[in-house]
């Protein structure tokens, strides 16, 4: 089963009181997922492989290290998503970007894979999958389903609020992912809300309704 991380750092909390908060205009709602997005990266990646190699600092030579191992991608699911890409491009400027995109159906409300570009070397390598909510949790389960079916090996997937339900749901169909979040809400309302939740992280980032 995929290990849930719930990150209590007090940045990472305290920015997340604002996103909740129902006044929070669209600007400022805007550069808190953002500054939230690279917090979390921050912890998600502390156990990212190094290697050491040898360095002229202005004073002496010196053995240091940097980053080794598999590459890093981002994929926001559409449209949430992308409000959480840049916070964490800031810093990784490296990662390539992919985008996966996903509508209900009105019928089945299953989702339903419209959009998929991801790099073209996917199986070497690792991804992080984002979506500022983790609701009922097939949304993330599908999007992990077609990265797979391209060839991703190498998943996490990180939010900025969860419910049990979809925690649950997503660690039971891809085991093999790890699942990182800001917070573990209390669970879903009868219309699929996560309680108490943010809203509508789209309608909010992008000022729609």
């Amino acid at each position: 089963m995929g290990k849930v991380h719930v990150f209590d750092h007090p940045l990472i909390q305290h920015k997340l009181t604002f996103i909740r908060k129902a006044d929070t205009g669209t600007k400022e709602f805007r550069e808190l997922v953002n500054e939230l997005a690279t917090l979390m990266a921050f912890e998600i990646t502390r156990d990212l492989p190094t290697q050491e190699i040898t360095i002229q600092t202005p004073v002496c030579e010196a053995k240091s290290r940097i980053l080794a191992g598999k590459k890093l991608g981002i994929v926001p699911i559409l449209r949430a998503g992308i409000g959480m890409v840049d916070g964490i491009i800031d810093l990784i400027p490296a990662a390539k970007v992919g985008h996966v995109g996903l509508f209900r159906d009105p019928e089945t409300l299953k989702p339903v894979e419209y959009f998929v570009k991801l790099p073209s070397d996917v199986s070497e390598r690792e991804f992080i999958v984002v979506d500022p909510m983790l609701a009922t949790g097939g949304t993330a389960v599908e999007a992990i389903n077609s990265m797979k079916k391209r060839g991703a090996v190498n998943i996490k997937f990180m939010c900025l609020v969860a419910a049990p339900e979809g925690v649950e749901v997503l660690t039971k169909a891809h085991p093999d992912v790890d699942v990182y979040i800001a917070a573990l809400d209390e669970k879903l309302d009868e219309h699929g809300y996560i309680v108490p939740g943010l809203g509508d992280a789209g309608d909010r980032l992008f000022g729609t309704k």
